[in-house]
């Protein structure tokens, strides 16, 4: 007789199979694929086709539904992209798709009526996206701003008709009726009841011909989990994984989902830091995050699009180890910790000791991002982020940087400047940081600070910048820096970036 494996004896306390609701109907899936996309099940296991697969990388917005999700006791719904929600992250969950919306008597939902009168519709493939997310946005703000509406907007990106009709369409929703109407807020009880049954507490574990997916109950066992099983693919948003199925046909089982594990969805203002779980999105961390360091509120409408600000995480970002994300060089300048367990034993480390090489992070197998610590502002500190990329909205950066700087008297007494883009992992600026520290705050010592980063990085030339733009542009930062924050920006011309 063979003897069973570690990970292959199920928990007394588990189930095989997924449970949510899709429109109006309860689902229960046992024969779900770790790299099964909620795009697929709709499209060829349901036939509902309203949703549409555009560029299935996230970019598109064709395939955006709304999934709701128990958050704290109450209901909330979002925007994401349904290419790249794997099946399995769903347990749980409400998913609602075009198919599901209507409006009084027969009639087009008020969303959909809008676009017609404002002539928001020219071939129409798009069409199903556009009111997908202007559902989800007129849901939360029945009376948006162009502003809040174009940063609704900015994860749907065909717009054959031009961006003037389907703006007028999103401020006219409301003529044609009210969210206080609509059938998710009237439902939105027996969504909360229905849901609330579907948390058992258990842990889920999926098979499917050779691939496992497993959804650990809490996060003590989220780290037993990857105690047995070392060499699982770790999945939060999907938002990077996402493209590993969609694109490369990557085989990333076993997976193990972090998504729904409420522990390391919150976040909290304490007395000297921010506690961030490591499942936070984008969209979550965004008011706590911004409402401490509001440098930070024209750069988070830069991550992405509404979508994947929605799915996306800070501890995935961080995680992946990319040097190109958005979040590291921020939370480096912010002087952010991060903790990592591995069973019950943690250890916390600053942030910027976790990258040690392309694709190479300070993590044991086993181990997991938990949290992550960011200090509340000092007196006298002096803080910007910016995002350099070809394309102003949901593009990749070019060079990302971020400053933190305390000024005391007219003296710099101290220094924290990250870039990614400039290196092979996100990466302090050390002796751009040392030449400023003890200088005057002047343009001068920014200039001269600047110079000194050809001490600190060799970027690379690539599709996205050469070496050189990339030099250029970093040294620039310092300039606007100084600019921005003394009041000189009449005499600088600053492009926004």
């Amino acid at each position: 007789m063979t003897e069973p494996q570690i990970g292959d004896i199920q928990p007394m306390h588990s189930r095989p199979n997924i449970r949510f609701l899709l429109n109006g109907r309860d689902i229960s899936l046992d024969d779900v694929g770790a790299s099964d996309t909620l795009l697929d099940y709709l499209r060829l296991e349901r036939r509902l086709t309203g949703t549409k697969e555009g560029c299935a990388e996230g970019d598109c917005g064709a395939c955006t539904v709304l999934v709701g999700r128990l958050q704290d006791g109450r209901l909330r719904y979002e925007a994401v992209n349904a290419c790249i929600r794997l099946m399995a992250s769903l347990d749980g969950c409400h998913v609602v798709s075009l198919e599901y919306l209507s409006g009084p008597h027969g009639k087009l939902h008020p969303v959909q009526q809008a676009m017609v009168e404002h002539h928001g519709s020219q071939c129409g493939f798009c069409t199903p996206g556009f009111v997908m997310s202007l559902y989800a946005l007129w849901m939360q703000n029945p009376d948006p701003s162009e502003d809040e509406i174009e940063t609704a907007l900015q994860g749907n990106l065909c717009r054959c008709t031009g961006y003037a009709p389907i703006i007028r369409a999103a401020k006219a929703i409301t003529e044609h009726g009210s969210p206080a109407e609509d059938a998710l807020t009237m439902e939105r009880d027996d969504i909360t009841t229905r849901l609330s049954a579907l948390q058992d507490g258990k842990r889920v574990d999926l098979r499917k011909d050779n691939s496992r997916a497993i959804l650990p109950a809490n996060t003590d066992d989220l780290a037993q989990v990857l105690l047995e099983t070392p060499d699982a693919t770790m999945v939060a948003g999907a938002t990077d994984v996402g493209l590993w199925v969609t694109k490369f046909l990557k085989d990333i089982s076993p997976v193990v989902f972090l998504n729904h594990l409420e522990e390391l969805r919150k976040i909290e203002r304490r007395d000297d830091h921010i506690h961030i779980g490591a499942g936070v999105s984008y969209s979550d961390a965004e008011a706590i995050l911004c409402d401490d360091y509001p440098h930070l509120s024209a750069f988070w409408d830069r991550i992405a699009g509404w979508q994947i600000r929605n799915m996306g995480t800070i501890g995935g970002n961080i995680a992946n180890g990319s040097p190109i994300g958005d979040t590291p060089p921020v939370l480096i300048a912010l002087g952010a910790e991060i903790t990592l367990r591995r069973g019950d034993a943690r250890r916390t480390l600053p942030i910027e000791a976790f990258f040690i090489d392309y694709g190479k992070q300070d993590l044991v197998p086993g181990e997991f991002l938990e949290t992550i610590r960011v200090p509340r502002p000092g007196p006298d500190a002096r803080h910007s982020a910016y995002k350099i990329s070809k394309r102003r909205d949901e593009d990749i950066s070019s060079v990302c940087a971020a400053f933190n700087v305390t000024v005391q008297n007219g003296t710099i007494q101290s220094a924290r400047i990250a870039f990614g883009g400039m290196a092979a992992t996100p990466k302090r600026a050390a002796s751009a940081e040392q030449a400023l520290v003890g200088q005057t705050w002047a343009e001068a010592s920014l200039t001269t600070a600047a110079e000194a980063l050809a001490q600190d990085f060799s970027p690379l030339t690539d599709w996205r910048a050469s070496a050189d733009y990339r030099m250029q542009v970093s040294k620039n930062l310092f300039r606007r820096f100084y600019a921005e924050h003394s009041g000189a920006t009449s005499d600088v011309q600053l492009v926004r970036a």
